[in-house]
This record gives C-alpha cells, structure tokens and sequence, in this order.
C-alpha cells in the first residue's frame, strides 16, 4: 500500500501514510515515511480539507510542510486543526488567512496561544496588530465599565450583578460572552471600549434584527459600531436599520449620503426636519424629495 497500489484516492492515501509513519511498528513506520516523500503537495491540502482528518495528518503537515504557506492556510482553514499545531505555522499564513482567523472571534478567543502566535507574523497590519493587542488588554477601567452597564441595566440590583461580573473577566473572556450572553450583556458589550469586543457582539449568533435597530439608533455607540453595521449586508436587508442610521447624528455622512435614496417617501420628508443630524445629510434629503415630488408630478 505505501507504493501507491492499494488504489485508494490521493487524499485518503496521503492521510493514511501520515498514520502508518507514526505506526509503533518500526518497519510499517519506516515505509509509511518513506513513501510520504514522494506525495504531492495537493494532495495534502486535498486531505486537510476533511473536516474528520486524522490527528497525524495535523502533526505530519505541520512538522514536515508548514512553512509552505498553502499548507498552512490550509491547517487554519481546518476548524478541527489543534491549536498548538496552528500556532506552529502561524508565521507562514497568508494575509488573506490571517483575516480570517481574525474574523472567527471564538475559534480564536478559545485559544489564546494562536492570538500570542499570530502577533508574531511579519506580515500584520496596524490594524491587525491593533485588535491583537486589544485581545490582551485586560479589564475595562471603572469608569467605561459603568457607563456601559448603565445602558444596558435600569434595574439597580441586575446591574450591580452585571458590574461585578464584567469587572473581572478580561478582553477575551468579554469576546466570549458578546458571543454566547443574553441581550442585556449585548447591551453592555455594543458599548465596551474595545472594538474586538463590539464586533463580537454584532457576530453573535444570538443576535435579533430587533438589537441591530437599536444598536443603529444609539447615538453613545462608538462610530466603528455604525460602520460595522452599515458593511453587513444582512443587517442592511432590514430597512428599520437603514431608518436609524439615516437618523442617527452619529452616524458617518460618507454612509448616510450613501443609503439616502433607500428611505421610503414618508421617512425622507421627515429626515428633512430632523435638527439632529449633518446639515449636508438634510440638504441631500430635501433635494431628493423634491426631485422625487417633481417626477411624481410630471409622471
């Protein structure tokens, strides 16, 4: 079998010759090695992709290919690639594959070892370096910490408890719970100082359309939450959220101006009364009310 004739596919031959070579039998051991030698490249990543892939496809490719950047990006691709082996081949991943590594905020706050790995790539950008960084940080001072729970808490006594409880846990532990806490830690969390933290929340899978249409008309949300909103294309389907941020004198112009034309009439007419916001984004929206009143017109 390890010359190739046991007629297998490329993939599951190249997963089990990684088996074979940490058999406990020298001799089995040995000719698995050997004949590991001669496999293509793809026909690992080809493997990798397996989401039920053998431990020692993991260590074989770390050890012997994870400085090839495929094969690296192929181990991080792998949500069942240990972490102790994806820290190994941090340093080889592509940028695309570090953003997404970024972007998977549980894989990467369960384990903290691949945070501290990836801070050790030559290739982060400020802004990468930035949200690792604030990964690390550890808790909010007192003062953020109370003006968050104050917004998501009236009652005294549940925001006493949710006080003590966000005081101790540290940035990650934070990601966590705006990942998996009930709608009132998301409260409090859409207002934590650190963005890693706001982008988790807006992540959750607990998520309702009703919390993304608060969140878009808080005007004490920091500017990166609006923008965070306005790029998800799921949020932007629900057009209560494109009314509040239209409404919202928090929100960037270069995105108001931009998502304009989507009011219907009625909410139109009323942004052009609202004192609240830019007066560049009112002038846009009484000149395209009017525009809309005239071809209604001559129509």
């Amino acid at each position: 079998m390890c010359s190739g004739t046991a007629g297998l596919p490329p993939a599951e031959r190249a997963e089990l010759l990684t088996v074979l070579a940490a058999d406990t039998d020298p001799l089995v051991a040995e000719r698995a090695a050997q004949a590991l030698v001669t496999v293509p490249v793809e026909h690992f990543l080809a493997a990798l992709a397996r989401s039920d892939a053998a431990p020692e496809l993991f260590r074989y490719c770390a050890d012997q290919l994870g400085e090839q950047t495929a094969v690296a990006d192929a181990l991080a691709r792998n949500p069942a690639t240990p972490a102790e082996t994806l820290c190994r081949v941090a340093r080889a991943l592509s940028p695309a594959a570090v953003e997404a590594l970024l972007e998977d905020l549980d894989r990467l706050t369960q384990h903290p070892a691949v945070i501290v790995a990836l801070r050790r790539h030559p290739g982060l950008t400020v802004s990468q370096r930035e949200l690792l960084e604030e990964l690390q940080r550890e808790a909010m001072s007192e003062t953020e910490l109370a003006e968050a729970v104050r917004a998501a808490e009236t009652d005294q006594a549940a925001r006493q408890t949710l006080l003590q409880r966000l005081a101790r846990m540290t940035v990650i532990e934070r990601v966590q719970l705006a990942l998996k806490g009930n709608r009132e830690e998301r409260l409090a969390l859409i207002r934590d100082p650190c963005k890693v933290v706001q982008r988790a929340v807006l992540q959750s899978p607990k998520l309702s359309d009703a919390e993304v249409e608060s969140y878009a008309a808080m005007a004490n949300v920091s500017e990166d939450v609006l923008r965070q909103i306005a790029r998800n294309r799921n949020f932007m389907k629900n057009y209560g959220v494109v009314r509040n941020l239209l409404n919202n004198a928090k929100t960037p112009l270069d995105i108001s101006l931009h998502l304009l034309p989507r009011l219907n009439p009625f909410d139109l007419r009323s942004l052009t009364t609202n004192k609240n916001i830019p007066e560049t984004l009112r002038s846009m929206a009484l000149k395209l009310h009017r525009q809309r009143s005239e071809a209604r017109l001559r129509s």
